[in-house]
């Protein structure tokens, strides 16, 4: 268990037992929004129940979603198929960066709460509090509430039976149950959603093979046909500049949700290898699943077919758009129910996601205590119901007429995952030369992040510039409605991180002082964990890397 209690030394990490871990509070530096007792648990009544199969679709399936089945196309109309292809590269490798940042602190340090749990050990407490609330809106009050008025705008697509509110509501009520039963189920179900997903992106690739190389269909071979003419770049003034860095930016959306691996680190059996297994893996997947897919379709499909651009449903997503060219009929309702999955699956993950940052926040004191409360299930139901309720009531804005307030506060939350990612990066970056100035051992870390410290820096200088330049359309020509909308998400994290220093006079911890026994892992867990872990045959290990 990981406990924090008051008044205790912390210069001898002899004193910390597997079973019992303390921390010192000072109840200056680390506020707090009420009091609190004397001895939290970190991980009280959660469970480690997600196996590493579990962890292993988790990690693959938050990167798989409507960006890729709806959005690809259109992003290869904006930016040509050799842009699209550019800024699907350099994002995947910063999202790869990302994810090896936080795989070192998670395996580390596997607690409930993940990145803002770290930015508030590790940094300063303001910069959880910021780092927390920010996500936690923008999953909350902006994916749930898209994805679950999405889910209901599919189902009308083949037959109004219902209005789009009863949908949202069955499915919202069925989510619910679901998060409040355990994180058993949930993962279970993931783990069958991203299953699908993967074999439905492989079938894909194997027929856009197929329509590219002539094999199916009545095109004959294409090539690179395509890229001659009309060309691998959009003809702009600026050779296609501004649409690659366009699609730079809808990409950067498009790979958001794969950080959920950090936040099941405090629910998974034998962290030290499941999170670093998920995490290695990544990179494959996100060339395999992301990069291959959009290269394909830039072979298929010319970037000035009208249809690729419009593809906001299922009837002109690039993936049926293929299917057709295969002359395989019935392609629009394949590609429907996948996407019905999808966003399904999308919504299902944003209520764990938000429940468990608001557990986070809770037992580190950046909200209110009994939102860290838990039933018998480990599910932290009070963090469930309210994250359900929040989203709900966003999914009925943006249904009904209020829609310029909606589109409000989208903008709002719009970058909160570019903010969330580079505040991942800056934390490592921040947790390692902690963790070297306290003169540790880097052998110690069950797993070490790719290219220290670039890889970080990458991560964070990039994230910022996708932050300042998603709203570059305000420039040319001004607007300065169009500035306000695209750059007011910026301003409720500066609210909250500048807030919660005023009010609670916190200060960034210095790097000798800075935490990192609480939580941690030892020698001995890592041990356990390998000798918990099943010797596979190699056809085995073949069939558990794929899946």
């Amino acid at each position: 268990m990981f406990w924090k209690k008051k008044d205790e030394d912390f210069n001898d990490p002899s004193q910390f037992e597997n079973s019992k871990i303390e921390e010192t509070y000072n109840p200056t530096d680390h506020a707090s929004l009420r009091s609190r007792p004397d001895t939290i648990d970190l991980q009280e009544g959660m469970k480690r129940g997600l196996h590493a199969r579990h962890i292993q679709m988790i990690a693959l399936g938050g990167a798989i979603g409507t960006g890729l089945f709806l959005n690809s196309g259109g992003n290869i109309a904006t930016g040509g198929p050799a842009g699209a292809f550019i800024a699907y590269c350099v994002v995947g490798f910063m999202v790869y960066c990302i994810m090896t940042c936080l795989g070192e602190m998670a395996t580390y340090m596997p607690v409930s709460g993940s990145f803002n749990h770290y930015a508030t050990q590790f940094v300063d407490p303001a910069l959880g509090f910021a780092l927390g609330w920010n996500y936690w809106f923008s999953v909350c009050a902006v994916t749930i509430a898209t994805e679950l008025a999405a889910a209901a705008t599919i189902i009308s697509w083949w037959k109004p039976v219902m209005p789009d509110p009863a949908w949202s509501t069955i499915f919202m009520v069925l989510i619910l149950a679901i998060n409040l039963v355990g994180v058993r189920l949930y993962g279970e179900l993931e783990y069958w959603f991203a299953l699908i997903k993967i074999l439905v992106v492989i079938m894909f690739i194997i027929v856009a093979i197929l329509v590219t190389t002539g094999a199916v269909g009545s095109l004959g071979a294409i090539g690179f046909k395509y890229w001659n003419d009309p060309g691998a770049f959009v003809d702009t003034e600026v050779n296609g500049a501004v649409g690659t860095i366009s699609v730079l930016l809808s990409a950067g959306f498009s790979f958001q949700g794969t950080e959920i691996v950090g936040l099941t680190a405090g629910e998974a059996k034998n962290p030290t290898r499941t999170i670093p297994r998920a995490i290695r893996n990544t990179f494959y997947r996100i060339v395999f699943f992301y990069i291959v897919t959009i290269f394909l379709i830039g072979l298929c499909i010319p970037y000035d077919d009208p249809q690729l651009a419009a593809g906001e449903n299922s009837t002109t997503a690039s993936f049926t758009l293929i299917f057709q060219r295969a002359n395989m009929n019935g392609g629009a309702h394949f590609v429907n129910v996948i996407i019905l999955l999808s966003v399904l699956s999308a919504a299902n993950s944003s209520l764990y996601t938000t429940s468990r940052t608001l557990l986070g926040l809770a037992r580190d004191g950046n909200a209110p205590r009994f939102l860290g409360k838990t039933n018998r299930f480990g599910s932290p139901y009070y963090a469930v119901v309210i994250s359900s309720i929040s989203g709900f009531a966003c999914v009925f804005a943006s249904i009904y007429s209020a829609e310029e307030a909606f589109v409000w506060f989208m903008s709002i939350t719009a970058v909160s995952g570019f903010i969330s990612w580079w505040g991942i990066a800056f934390v490592h970056l921040r947790f390692r030369r902690a963790y070297i100035a306290q003169g540790r051992r880097l052998e110690d870390l069950p797993y070490r992040a790719f290219a220290y410290p670039y890889s970080g820096i990458f991560a964070c200088v990039l994230t910022v510039l996708i932050i300042l330049g998603q709203g570059y359309s305000a420039f040319i020509p001004w607007d300065a409605i169009t500035f306000v909308t695209l750059y007011i998400g910026i301003v409720p994290v500066f609210i909250c991180y500048f807030g919660h220093k005023i009010v609670r006079r916190t200060k960034v911890t210095p790097l000798l002082e800075v935490d990192f026994e609480t939580g941690r892992v030892h020698h001995e867990d890592v041990v356990a964990d390998a000798e918990e872990t099943p010797n596979f045959k190699w056809y085995q290990q073949i069939l558990a890397w794929i899946f």
